[in-house]
């Protein structure tokens, strides 16, 4: 079994009710942990609960982070 730990999380809101947030998570089962980034997606319910609808990894790289960033920033 898998459990997940947010590090730290920072979130942007956008649009009605909907957000984007950043967080350093880590993964811990039997065998170990892994760190890792999440990009995710998500909204606000109207009960003020956040939903999520999408998530995407990323390892804590430099290459591959500097890559994401600065390939964000020319598109």
């Amino acid at each position: 079994m898998v459990q997940f730990e947010t590090i730290k999380a920072e979130e942007v809101k956008f649009g009605n009710n909907n957000f984007i947030e950043v967080a350093r998570k880590k993964a811990i089962t039997e065998e170990g942990e892994n760190t890792f980034i999440s990009l995710s997606r998500g909204f606000v319910t109207p009960t003020g609960e956040k939903r999520y609808r999408k998530s995407f990894t990323v390892p804590i790289n430099d290459e591959v982070i500097d890559f994401l960033s600065k390939k964000l920033k020319e598109v």
